[in-house]
Formats: structure tokens, sequence, C-alpha cells
């Protein structure tokens, strides 16, 4: 089957088992993501096919979420089994594997760290991450403006902004935050440091 035929039927997938605005912010990452990756070189097919399947396990409850990863053998966390929204990334990617057939490592990993980010990600990583984060129907959060600017212009500066502001945001929520996003944000941190003193 073409990438493109894929694209279509993942669309319509998502529709019948995504809830009516989960699905619309679907549409909206896929698009932007799609939009993102022609700006920056990246393949437009798959960032289309990783923002359709991102949220693909969002609807699926907490425990079916677990159980998901450990029938697939993929590890959860003490702070993913607190935390009903950091664990569907992990649960998506074994979906996404499993029950809609997709074998590309780069788009299974955009879904896998979309939520958290991970040191080094690919370039459609980053592209999935910033969508999921700047797609037309969020709420305008702080520095969105800026933030949406910065995704056609410089994918690690955008990527360190929305982790300042999403540490911040969780800091004065007192919410816990997984450490994988605290690294992340370190690393573009001191990436984005050495790239301004060269």
């Amino acid at each position: 089957m073409k990438t493109l035929d894929i694209s279509q039927k993942l669309r319509k997938e998502m529709q019948d088992v995504l809830k009516a605005d989960r699905f619309d912010h679907t549409l909206g990452v896929a698009y932007t993501a799609a939009n993102m990756a022609a700006v920056h070189d990246v393949d437009i097919q798959k960032a289309l096919i990783a923002g359709f399947l991102h949220d693909c396990a969002k609807n699926v409850n907490h425990e079916e979420q677990i159980k998901i990863c450990k029938k697939y053998g993929v590890e959860v966390s003490d702070i993913e089994r607190r935390n009903p929204s950091l664990i569907h990334a992990k649960a998506g990617m074994c979906l996404a594997e499993n029950k809609y057939e997709i074998d590309d490592p780069e788009i299974l990993g955009a879904i896998r760290w979309h939520t958290t980010g991970r040191p080094g990600m690919t370039d459609l990583e980053k592209v999935v991450f910033i969508a999921d984060f700047i797609e037309p129907n969020r709420k305008p959060l702080e520095h969105m403006d800026i933030i949406r600017k910065e995704a056609y212009r410089d994918l690690d500066s955008c990527m360190l902004h929305i982790l300042r502001d999403t540490l911040n945001y969780l800091r004065n929520i007192d919410k816990e935050c997984d450490p994988m996003t605290q690294n992340t944000y370190e690393y573009y941190l001191a990436n984005t440091q050495k790239s301004e003193d060269k």
C-alpha cells in the first residue's frame, strides 16, 4: 500500500476510535507536522502518519494502556503508573506497530517520544513533538505566538522553549514531571549554548 493511502486509511481509523475533540487535535497535529516537515526537509508522509497515530492510545483507559505495554514488553515506570497522561505515548507506539502495522522505526520513535521528548531526537521526532504543542486547536498558552514562529525557523530552539515552558508550568501547578522531560530540556539547553558559543 502506498504511503498516501496508508495516511488516508489511518485518518479514517482514528476518526472511528477517538473522541471528537481528540480527533480534531489529531488532525491538527498531523497537518501541522506535515507543514513543518516540508519546511525542515523531513519526510512529509512519515510526519502525517506519526501525527495521525501519536494519540491512538489516548482514549484507551489507563489500566489497558499498562496492559498493552506489558503485552509487548515495553517497560512502564512508576511515574507513568501514577500519571495516565504519560503512558499513552508508549502504548500508542505498541498499537501503531502491532495494530496499525507500522514498521518504520522513525515513525514509531516519533509516537513514542511525543510527550516527554528525549535527548538527541531525530528531526521527525522533534516535528511531531512540536506539532503536538502548537497545532491550531491548542488553547493559546504563554509564548505560543513566538513558539509557533520558532517551529518553522529552528527546531532545537523551539524544543528548548517548549520544554522550558512545560517544566515551569508543571512546577507552578505542583504536578509530577517525568525525569525524561528534564533530561531533554538540559540536553537542548546545552546544545543551544554550544551553538551560540561557535
